[in-house]
């Protein structure tokens, strides 16, 4: 009898030492990988992260594995959702322990100069869990953008063009409340709040008349110049007559010259037939010019045209018949470059 308890307890103690070998030895994750990065969606069953780990060729041994999961709690669903680095040569009780408790690893989030607030859906759906859906939902929920103090015309002056760290799993509302914390860091920066309350705009109309002049030039150096004229349109109650406000107005971003019938659409973007700022942004604005609104060049011009010379430059001047006769150099330079 007592031979036969020596031997159970011989086996007990084989198996054990296999077992916290399997556990604690044996790498779960290959030693000879590179880190491995798994994506856990939120309400997925433990058998779905095991299938995740595996497509990702982590196959831990499941006699062991199992048990201890259920011991430590990781079986227990939903399970956690996020995005996690795993180590290679990671073992099976570590884990679980970075799957159950670690630190999430992060991503990216690049915003650039979206459009409108379907195409920051777009994009930052790009790089977070929710699709691009969930987060239009609730950019068009008023109830929501009222609580945060925007509106549907304003949202898109929420948005500050820049590189965010983000958990992957992070929701859409949790997105918004990080961009409410960007854009005040980003006004209370730099003297920015000041600079607009100089100019008598508030910063969702500095963003407004920054996203035109973005759409104005691609030239950087000539934005400050730019906004200069505008703010003077601006201050002698001229319209501002901004060819990219009549395209966004018509919808057609796609023109490669504004006609007649853009200058003539009816709509309160468009700012030949409505004095004063548009409503919003015709465009998500780049710090570089919202920040060439803040420090505008000082001078007398009222009107600018493009020279037509393929350099992305304009002319600029301060009266209309100088303007008329920039008009004219941007018309026979089109003429002798072929195009009509």
């Amino acid at each position: 009898m007592k031979r036969i308890i020596a031997i159970l307890v011989l086996v007990g103690l084989l198996l054990a030492g296999y077992a916290y070998y399997q556990l604690m030895v044996v790498p779960a994750v290959p030693e000879d990988a590179e880190p491995v990065t798994v994506e856990i969606p939120t309400g997925s069953s433990y058998e779905r992260v095991m299938d995740t780990l595996a497509a990702n060729g982590i196959r831990p041994n499941r006699t062991f594995f199992d048990p201890l999961a259920t011991r430590m709690g990781f079986q227990r669903e939903p399970m956690r959702a996020g995005r996690f680095t795993l180590s290679p040569g990671l073992s099976s009780i570590g884990l679980i322990r970075k799957l159950r408790s670690g630190t999430q690893a992060t991503v990216d989030v690049v915003l650039t100069t979206e459009r409108e607030p379907m195409n920051v859906a777009a994009k930052v759906a790009r790089f977070l869990e929710p699709d691009s859906l969930a987060f239009l939902r609730l950019f068009e929920d008023t109830a929501f953008i009222d609580s945060v103090g925007y509106s549907r015309e304003t949202l898109q002056t929420l948005f500050i063009p820049n590189t965010y760290e983000m958990y992957w799993n992070a929701t859409p509302r949790e997105f918004v409340a990080r961009m409410v914390k960007e854009h005040d860091r980003f006004w209370n920066s730099n003297n920015r709040l000041q600079q607009a309350e100089a100019l008598g705009l508030s910063p969702a109309q500095v963003y407004t008349l920054a996203s035109i002049v973005e759409k104005e030039s691609l030239q950087a150096s000539e934005r400050p110049r730019i906004a200069g004229v505008y703010l003077n349109r601006l201050e002698i109650g001229m319209p501002l007559q901004a060819d990219p406000t009549a395209v966004f107005a018509t919808r057609e971003f796609d023109v490669g010259r504004v006609l007649n019938r853009h200058i003539q659409f009816d709509s309160p973007y468009n700012t030949y037939r409505y004095a004063g700022l548009p409503p919003g942004p015709i465009t998500m604005s780049s710090v570089g010019s919202i920040d060439a609104v803040l420090n505008p060049e000082d001078h007398n011009y009222l009107y600018f045209c493009a020279r037509g010379d393929g350099s992305g430059l304009h002319n600029f001047a301060t009266t209309l018949a100088g303007h008329s006769r920039n008009i004219a150099i941007y018309v026979a330079n089109l003429r002798e470059r072929g195009i009509r």
